[in-house]
């Protein structure tokens, strides 16, 4: 059996752009993916903690070092700039890996940088 399971968390991104025109998905800061473990086009959760809402899209890599967090296409409707955001990325494991599974979790401050090594 598989059990679906948080694999990678980025807690507290601060958006820094809307585009509306644009193909659709959220860029995010290369070096925040990689940190995160979060994969180019992989699929997120996104929440927003401005306004309630929830929605999936893909994960694009923008500029690294910038603390980019972009909503594109159809998401930039979701949020504004400014809003804090919380992107899960998800796996699935057998239940007896789940069960020592640890996802990777990054705080970050208002500029999107790590506010610690993430755990």
């Amino acid at each position: 059996m598989l059990v679906t399971m948080l694999k990678a968390k980025l807690h507290h991104a601060t958006v820094t752009e809307a585009a509306l025109e644009y193909e659709g998905s959220i860029t995010i800061d290369a070096e925040l993916l990689r940190a995160a473990g979060i994969l180019r086009y992989e699929k997120v959760l996104v929440a927003n903690l401005a306004n309630g809402e929830r929605f999936e899209t893909y994960a694009i890599d923008g500029p690294p070092g910038t603390g980019t967090i972009v909503l594109n296409g159809a998401t930039a409707h979701k949020g504004a700039v400014g809003h804090r955001l919380i992107i899960f990325a998800f796996c699935q494991l057998p239940a007896e890996e789940a069960a020592e599974h640890t996802p990777r979790v990054l705080l970050l401050d208002s500029a999107n940088r790590p506010k610690s090594p993430a755990t």
